[in-house]
Order: C-alpha cells, then structure tokens, then sequence
C-alpha cells in the first residue's frame, strides 16, 4: 500500500460513520498487542481547546528533552498532521505501512468493522510505541468516555479543558451530562487538571475524582498581568499559591488562549508532582515555541488575514471576544462557512454582528450547510451577504474587498478553515 492507497482506503471505509463505543477499538488493539498499554499517555478531553493545550504541552516536554509524541483530530490538510514526534509529522510512507498493517487486522475482525477514526487512533498507539517514545499526548476525538482513545487504562495526567454546548446528540443537552461524559477520561488514582469552568462542571468533575480516587488539581482565584497584548501574542506574569511566572511568552492569539496556558501550567505541576520532571525554563521555552494552525491564525498582514475553526457557539463567543480585544477599530470582512448540525443560529446571531460584510461559502463536508441556508441566517445582522459554493471564489472574492487596513477573518467549520489554509499557504 502507498500514500494514496492509504487514503483511498480511508475514503471506503468512511461511510462507517461515527459509532461511541470502545468494543471494536479495543478487540482491534488486542490483536495488535495492546500497544496503547506501552505508552506513557496524557490525556486530554473538553470542547474547545483541546488542540492548543495538547501543542504546548508536547512543546513543553519536548524542549525538557523528552521524546514526545502528539496525537490530534481533526487534521486541516493532511491525515499525517495527526500523528506528531517533537515536530515531525509522520512520513507518506510510513503513513502507508502502518495504514496497511490496521486494515489487516480490522478486515479479519467479523463481529464490527472499526470505524475511520477507530482505525486512525488504534494507528497512532502503534505508531508511538513501536518509536519508543517517552510521552504520548493524546486529544479525545469526541466526548471521552466512548471515545476510542478512552481505551488508556491508566494515563499520567488526565486534562480537561473547556466544556460547553457541542454534539449534543452524542453528549446530551446539559452542561452536567457533557461534564459526565467528558469525565470518562478519568481513571482510578490517576492525577486530573481541570481548566477554569462552570460550577455545574466543577461540580460533575469534583465529583467523579472523588469516586474514582483521583487528585484534582483545580485553581479559580489567580493573580493574572498582562504586560503586552497584540497579534504577536501575549506576554504575562501568572501567580498563585502553587507557583508564580514572571515571564510567560505565548505566541497563540485570542483571549481564550490565556486560559489553555494556565491549564497547561496548572498541568505542569501536576506532572511534576506525578514524576515527571519538568524546568521552569523547559515550560517557559516550551510555550513561547508553540504554534497551533488554524486558531486564531495571522496568516497574512496585508491586509490581515485570519483564521479560526471556532466551529461552536463558546469558540465563536471566544473568537467575539478576541475580535473585539485585536480589532476593534478595523472594518471586518466576514468569510464564513457552516455544518448544518452545528448551532450555527447562535453562531451567526455572535460575530455577524461585527462584520461589516459577510461572505458565505460551504464547507468540504456533506454536512456543509447549504450558501442559500446560511444566507436567511446571517441576513439577519448584515445587509452585506454575499455567496459562492466555492471556497477558492470565495476567497478570492473576500479578498479582493478588503482593503489593506481592513481584516478578512475566516471562521467557521475545521473543513473550510483547512482548505482555505491550503489555498492562502500556495497549495492547491
């Protein structure tokens, strides 16, 4: 098998659809020997960032010198940004040959086939031991408890991250029950860092560690200065009754990003107090060298041009925010594009209002919500819509009216913010 019959395999496997439940995975890794059990793994769940906290906590026990292993979904362009060591993605052909070794053993499989993310994730526990690598951090597709990376049985770290309303058809329709289902990830005495939440979340968290016998590490009063705050990021000093940082660099941009960094703080001294070493200075170099494609993205500065894969009401509340705090006195352009199971409603109803021209296109998904669906939407709070079912006319056209002091600002679905990535890097 090479590259491309890597991917063709993918594509016939893809009407599997999205099944929650680990009896597949778990026959499928039996037979490959159980590799995710060699793994010293951290774990990470939550709604939204997820992807950034797993970057700065792979950068962090890279530059302490560990041999680090980042697993995360989905991808923006290609399959082999999901499967990271240090910095290096995984190789076309290596790609290929553990792709073949996985549609071995899941086509003898009879009771169930394994769906495409089964099979990538069992892929990525593979991969990562046969590498021998120190760590492995580990992103939860959706959910936690039924997720096929929930397959961990005793993880060094469990990190949960925001939680908010998303895939509610799958998680429920209470903030409690996504908590419960988010806190699946959470082992016997095994250590769990809680991003800043909701006390409802609090509470279903508190309460499964202390069922479970697992320490909580959970801070809601710290002393936060900004020093400096820009598209170049943030630099802060951070303290409280556990450690204090005077120097904390962070190149991601947004004001959520604040947060993911103070969880990924908090989640430092948890290792450490778990037994992983970790310098000040590994964490501080760790952060200022972190780069996460697709949020909160400065890909262009004349005129700026941004993306976010706020793909929810909270990411797109935290985009709002940051719009708000970045470009306040900028004219925005608005490129945006929807899955028509998303609470898009709301979405639209949080940042249309701040653009003074809306540019509509479909994302590469057969969820996309239609051009015509989305326009009796964002209608509602501009009277400057435009739309194009492709994404590269798209473009082509929000670019042409934003003027050199203007923002062009990309949101919406990973599906489109990966293709126009694609399109403004010079690809195809």
């Amino acid at each position: 098998m090479d590259y491309n019959e890597a991917l063709n395999y993918l594509d016939s496997v893809s009407g599997l659809g999205s099944k929650l439940d680990l009896e597949r995975i778990s026959v499928l890794l039996e037979d490959l020997g159980n590799p995710q059990d060699r793994l010293k793994a951290i774990h990470v769940a939550g709604t939204n960032g997820k992807g950034s906290v797993c970057s700065m906590l792979r950068d962090i026990l890279t530059a302490q010198g560990y041999k680090t292993a980042l697993y995360t979904s989905p991808h923006l362009e290609r399959y082999n940004e999901r499967y990271v060591i240090g910095h290096d993605e995984i190789s076309d052909d290596d790609f290929a040959h553990y792709m073949d070794i996985i549609k071995e053993h899941a086509e003898k499989m009879t009771e169930g086939r394994p769906t495409v993310f089964e099979q990538l994730t069992a892929m990525a526990f593979l991969y990562f031991a046969d590498n021998d690598v120190d760590y492995a951090v580990i992103e939860v597709g959706l959910g936690g408890r039924f997720d096929a990376t929930n397959v961990i049985k005793k993880p060094v770290l469990s990190v949960i991250t925001s939680i908010s309303f998303d895939h509610t058809e799958f998680l429920g329709n209470t903030l409690e029950s996504i908590a419960f289902e988010k806190g699946g990830i959470i082992k016997p005495e095994c250590p769990v860092v809680l991003y800043r939440q909701d006390k409802r979340v609090y509470d279903v968290i508190k309460g499964l560690c202390e069922e479970r016998d697992s320490k909580l590490y959970y801070i809601e009063d710290e002393d936060i200065e900004i020093k400096r705050q820009n598209i170049g990021g943030t630099e802060m000093s951070v303290k409280n009754s556990l450690y204090g940082f005077d120097d904390i660099r962070l190149p991601l941009v947004g004001e959520y990003q604040i947060y993911n960094c103070l969880t990924v703080l908090l989640a430092c001294y948890a290792l450490n107090e778990a037994g992983v070493v970790i310098g000040r200075d590994s964490i501080v170099k760790g952060i200022e060298n972190t780069g996460w494609n697709g949020r909160m993205e400065v890909c262009s500065k004349n005129p700026v041009v941004v993306l976010d894969g706020a793909h929810n009401p909270d990411g797109i509340n935290m985009l709002a925010m940051s719009v708000k705090k970045y470009f306040s006195d900028k004219r925005i352009v608005l490129l945006m594009g929807v899955l028509g199971d998303k609470q898009y409603e709301k979405m639209a109803e949080e940042i249309v209002p701040m653009a003074d021209t809306v540019v509509i296109t479909e994302p590469d998904s057969d969820r996309a919500l239609s051009v015509s669906g989305f326009k009796t939407v964002v209608k509602k709070y501009c009277d400057k819509v435009y739309g194009f079912e492709s994404i590269g006319e798209a473009y082509g056209f929000a670019k042409s009216i934003t003027g050199s002091d203007d923002v062009l600002l990309c949101a919406g679905s990973l599906y489109l913010i990966g293709r126009l990535r694609t399109i403004i890097m010079g690809g195809n």
